[in-house]
């Protein structure tokens, strides 16, 4: 991720890295709601001021991707194999998601961290929701709909929300599965 990148570049990622870890180390060890940003700072040998910096509120402090994740949904659609459906790659991506997300260490706690703190769950799926206009517009070029129409939005709508209810649900490939099932099937096509 630094390579490349020149001294100041690789200080202010280091810096970034530092904040998010003590942030979700802390937040992990004490909850959410117990840890202040002055805290946080402190445990990363920051200001706080540096710290406002680099993350713009407590709760993106612990959702430190964002870019990377609509960088992913974009590829997913547009690099996907020749005869891949777009639903295909969007459910591939999505599946992915699930699995890694809940094999990487850590991953328990931080999913409990998240379910179980109001600002955090909302903050999450404000966020994964953002990326909803790019999605729509790389839906469109890639199925030569105009930029603006209803069915890319809903599609890349749904697609999104399929992941909120994934990471709500006992067995999130099966939600997927399913969510997917219906956007390309319809209703009663869906698995019982």
């Amino acid at each position: 991720m630094t390579t490349g990148m020149g001294r100041r570049e690789r200080k202010k990622a280091a810096t970034h890295q530092a904040l998010a870890d003590a942030a979700l180390r802390l937040f992990l060890e004490r909850g959410y709601d117990n840890v202040g940003v002055r805290e946080i700072a402190d445990a990363a040998d920051v200001s706080t001021t540096t710290l406002q910096k680099h993350f713009p509120s407590k709760e993106s402090l612990v959702f430190d991707r964002d870019a990377d994740i609509e960088e992913a949904l974009i590829a997913a659609v547009r690099d996907r194999a020749p005869g891949t459906s777009v639903l295909a790659a969007l459910r591939d991506h999505t599946l992915t998601r699930v699995e890694r997300g809940a094999a990487a260490d850590g991953a328990a706690e931080f999913m409990t961290l998240v379910r179980s703190t109001p600002a955090l769950s909302e903050y999450w799926h404000r966020m994964w929701m953002r990326h909803e206009d790019a999605l729509s517009q790389v839906l469109a070029a890639e199925t030569g709909a105009p930029e603006t129409d209803p069915g890319c939005a809903t599609l890349a709508h749904f697609a999104l929300e399929t992941s909120a209810l994934a990471i709500r649900a006992e067995d999130p490939a099966r939600t997927v599965e399913a969510a997917f099932a219906i956007l390309e099937h319809g209703w009663r096509a869906a698995p019982r």
